[in-house]
Protein backbone atom coordinates (compact mmCIF):
# COMPACT_ATOMS: atom_id res chain seq x y z
CA UNK A 1 0.00 0.00 0.00
CA UNK A 2 1.03 3.49 -0.94
CA UNK A 3 2.33 5.84 1.87
CA UNK A 4 -0.60 8.21 2.43
CA UNK A 5 0.02 11.92 0.20
CA UNK A 6 1.19 14.57 2.83
CA UNK A 7 -1.26 17.96 2.87
CA UNK A 8 -0.86 20.63 0.54
CA UNK A 9 -0.34 23.53 3.46
CA UNK A 10 -0.15 26.56 1.01
CA UNK A 11 -3.63 27.41 1.24
CA UNK A 12 -3.80 27.52 4.64
CA UNK A 13 -1.14 30.24 5.54
CA UNK A 14 -2.34 32.11 2.73
CA UNK A 15 -5.53 32.39 4.14
CA UNK A 16 -4.07 32.94 7.39
CA UNK A 17 -2.15 35.77 5.88
CA UNK A 18 -5.56 37.16 4.42
CA UNK A 19 -7.08 37.18 7.39
CA UNK A 20 -4.47 38.72 9.59
CA UNK A 21 -4.58 41.86 6.83
CA UNK A 22 -8.54 42.07 6.54
CA UNK A 23 -8.68 42.19 10.72
CA UNK A 24 -5.64 44.47 11.10
CA UNK A 25 -7.71 46.74 8.27
CA UNK A 26 -10.99 46.73 10.46
CA UNK A 27 -9.33 47.81 13.46
CA UNK A 28 -8.01 50.60 11.55
CA UNK A 29 -4.28 50.89 12.11
CA UNK A 30 -4.47 49.96 15.90
CA UNK A 31 -2.33 47.26 15.21
CA UNK A 32 1.19 48.33 16.24
CA UNK A 33 3.29 45.97 14.50
CA UNK A 34 5.80 46.65 11.74
CA UNK A 35 8.49 46.00 9.93
CA UNK A 36 11.62 45.97 12.48
CA UNK A 37 9.68 45.31 15.34
CA UNK A 38 10.85 42.31 16.96
CA UNK A 39 9.17 42.02 20.06
CA UNK A 40 7.58 38.82 19.37
CA UNK A 41 10.32 37.45 17.47
CA UNK A 42 12.17 36.87 21.19
CA UNK A 43 11.88 33.40 22.86
CA UNK A 44 11.05 30.06 22.07
CA UNK A 45 7.54 28.86 21.69
CA UNK A 46 5.98 25.93 20.32
CA UNK A 47 5.13 25.42 16.83
CA UNK A 48 3.26 22.60 15.04
CA UNK A 49 4.78 19.52 12.39
CA UNK A 50 3.37 21.76 9.61
CA UNK A 51 5.51 24.59 10.95
CA UNK A 52 8.41 22.83 10.46
CA UNK A 53 7.71 21.39 7.95
CA UNK A 54 7.35 24.69 6.08
CA UNK A 55 10.31 26.59 7.90
CA UNK A 56 12.16 23.97 6.12
CA UNK A 57 11.46 24.16 2.82
CA UNK A 58 12.26 27.96 3.59
CA UNK A 59 15.55 26.64 4.39
CA UNK A 60 16.18 24.47 1.55
CA UNK A 61 15.49 27.53 -0.39
CA UNK A 62 18.21 29.97 1.24
CA UNK A 63 22.08 30.52 0.04
CA UNK A 64 24.39 27.98 2.03
CA UNK A 65 26.05 30.62 4.03
CA UNK A 66 22.90 31.95 5.11
CA UNK A 67 21.09 28.62 6.12
CA UNK A 68 24.47 27.89 7.88
CA UNK A 69 23.83 30.11 9.80
CA UNK A 70 20.40 30.23 10.77
CA UNK A 71 20.99 26.30 11.52
CA UNK A 72 23.90 26.96 13.35
CA UNK A 73 22.02 29.43 15.92
CA UNK A 74 19.12 26.65 16.38
CA UNK A 75 22.03 24.00 17.27
CA UNK A 76 23.16 26.19 19.87
CA UNK A 77 20.23 26.99 21.04
CA UNK A 78 18.57 23.45 21.53
CA UNK A 79 21.85 22.53 23.05
CA UNK A 80 21.12 25.07 25.76
CA UNK A 81 17.44 24.45 26.27
CA UNK A 82 18.40 20.03 26.33
CA UNK A 83 20.98 21.23 28.84
CA UNK A 84 18.24 22.62 31.15
CA UNK A 85 15.85 19.98 30.33
CA UNK A 86 17.18 16.53 29.31
CA UNK A 87 13.89 14.96 28.54
CA UNK A 88 14.89 16.77 25.25
CA UNK A 89 17.42 14.42 24.31
CA UNK A 90 15.47 12.01 23.87
CA UNK A 91 12.76 13.65 21.69
CA UNK A 92 12.02 16.78 21.22
CA UNK A 93 8.16 16.15 20.94
CA UNK A 94 6.24 18.28 23.54
CA UNK A 95 3.19 16.52 23.33
CA UNK A 96 3.51 14.98 26.47
CA UNK A 97 4.83 18.04 28.64
CA UNK A 98 2.55 19.90 31.32
CA UNK A 99 1.98 23.80 30.66
CA UNK A 100 3.68 24.30 33.73
CA UNK A 101 6.90 22.24 32.08
CA UNK A 102 6.61 24.52 28.88
CA UNK A 103 6.10 27.58 30.94
CA UNK A 104 9.32 27.24 33.04
CA UNK A 105 11.34 26.41 29.49
CA UNK A 106 9.91 29.47 28.54
CA UNK A 107 10.49 31.73 30.84
CA UNK A 108 13.95 30.28 31.50
CA UNK A 109 15.18 31.19 27.27
CA UNK A 110 12.69 34.48 27.26
CA UNK A 111 15.45 36.80 26.32
CA UNK A 112 16.74 34.19 22.86
CA UNK A 113 16.04 35.84 19.70
CA UNK A 114 14.16 33.49 16.90
CA UNK A 115 17.22 31.78 15.09
CA UNK A 116 16.02 33.25 11.82
CA UNK A 117 15.93 37.07 13.20
CA UNK A 118 18.26 38.68 11.30
CA UNK A 119 20.43 41.60 12.72
CA UNK A 120 18.13 44.60 10.95
CA UNK A 121 15.24 43.20 12.24
CA UNK A 122 13.84 41.18 9.21
CA UNK A 123 13.24 37.22 9.43
CA UNK A 124 15.09 35.01 7.27
CA UNK A 125 12.35 32.62 6.24
CA UNK A 126 9.55 35.32 6.22
CA UNK A 127 7.65 33.78 3.54
CA UNK A 128 7.66 30.26 5.71
CA UNK A 129 7.35 31.53 9.06
CA UNK A 130 5.22 29.65 11.34
CA UNK A 131 1.46 30.01 11.83
CA UNK A 132 1.48 31.94 14.93
CA UNK A 133 3.45 34.35 13.49
CA UNK A 134 1.40 34.89 10.94
CA UNK A 135 -1.36 35.87 13.36
CA UNK A 136 0.41 37.38 16.11
CA UNK A 137 -0.53 41.00 16.75
CA UNK A 138 -4.19 40.83 17.46
CA UNK A 139 -4.98 40.63 21.21
CA UNK A 140 -8.00 38.65 22.22
CA UNK A 141 -9.79 39.37 25.82
CA UNK A 142 -10.92 35.94 27.55
CA UNK A 143 -12.85 37.27 31.19
CA UNK A 144 -10.86 40.73 31.21
CA UNK A 145 -7.29 38.87 30.48
CA UNK A 146 -5.31 39.71 27.16
CA UNK A 147 -4.19 36.77 25.30
CA UNK A 148 -1.71 36.20 22.30
CA UNK A 149 -0.42 39.86 22.99
CA UNK A 150 3.40 41.42 22.91
CA UNK A 151 5.02 43.32 25.72
CA UNK A 152 4.51 45.92 22.94
CA UNK A 153 0.39 45.38 23.11
CA UNK A 154 0.16 45.77 26.85
CA UNK A 155 0.51 49.18 26.02
CA UNK A 156 -2.81 49.47 24.06
CA UNK A 157 -6.71 48.40 24.76
CA UNK A 158 -7.51 45.07 24.48
CA UNK A 159 -8.66 45.34 21.24
CA UNK A 160 -12.37 43.19 19.69
CA UNK A 161 -12.46 41.89 16.24
CA UNK A 162 -15.88 41.59 15.04
CA UNK A 163 -17.86 38.21 15.28
CA UNK A 164 -16.95 36.86 11.73
CA UNK A 165 -13.68 37.32 11.95
CA UNK A 166 -13.80 35.13 15.26
CA UNK A 167 -16.01 32.74 13.38
CA UNK A 168 -13.05 32.47 10.69
CA UNK A 169 -10.16 32.45 12.97
CA UNK A 170 -11.71 29.26 14.50
CA UNK A 171 -12.25 27.43 11.07
CA UNK A 172 -8.78 27.70 10.24
CA UNK A 173 -7.55 27.07 13.12
CA UNK A 174 -10.27 23.71 12.29
CA UNK A 175 -8.40 23.41 9.22
CA UNK A 176 -4.50 23.86 10.83
CA UNK A 177 -6.08 20.59 13.16
CA UNK A 178 -6.83 18.12 9.84
CA UNK A 179 -3.80 19.27 8.21
CA UNK A 180 -1.49 18.44 11.10
CA UNK A 181 -3.83 15.11 11.30
CA UNK A 182 -3.22 14.50 7.82
CA UNK A 183 0.45 15.15 7.82
CA UNK A 184 0.97 12.77 10.78
CA UNK A 185 -0.84 9.91 8.98
CA UNK A 186 1.78 10.70 6.34
CA UNK A 187 4.76 10.91 8.35
CA UNK A 188 4.24 8.54 10.94
CA UNK A 189 4.68 11.31 13.43
CA UNK A 190 3.53 9.90 17.32
CA UNK A 191 3.89 14.23 18.21
CA UNK A 192 2.48 17.29 17.08
CA UNK A 193 4.28 19.89 18.61
CA UNK A 194 7.95 21.20 19.21
CA UNK A 195 9.59 24.04 20.66
CA UNK A 196 10.64 26.61 17.82
CA UNK A 197 14.43 26.60 17.27
CA UNK A 198 13.98 22.80 16.61
CA UNK A 199 12.01 23.90 13.50
CA UNK A 200 15.16 24.93 11.81
CA UNK A 201 16.98 21.79 12.29
CA UNK A 202 17.00 18.61 9.95
CA UNK A 203 14.23 15.86 10.71
CA UNK A 204 13.01 12.92 8.68
CA UNK A 205 9.54 14.21 8.85
CA UNK A 206 10.84 17.17 6.77
CA UNK A 207 12.13 14.80 4.01
CA UNK A 208 9.19 12.93 4.07
CA UNK A 209 6.87 15.49 3.19
CA UNK A 210 8.96 17.87 1.19
CA UNK A 211 6.65 19.49 -1.71
CA UNK A 212 8.53 22.70 -2.38
CA UNK A 213 5.71 24.95 -2.70
CA UNK A 214 5.84 28.45 -0.83
CA UNK A 215 3.69 28.91 1.80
Amino acid sequence: MANPTPPNLAPLYQKTDHWFQRATAALLGEVPCRLGCTSCCIGPFPITLLDVHTLQQGLAGLPPDHRHRIEQRAIEQTAAMEAASPQLTHTDLLDNWSDQEIDRLVTEFHNLPCPALEADGRCGVYHYRPLVCRSMGIPTEDRGLAHGACEVQTCIPILRLPSAFREEEDRLAQEETSCLDELRRATGSTGEEVFLPYGFLHRETCEKCETGEEV
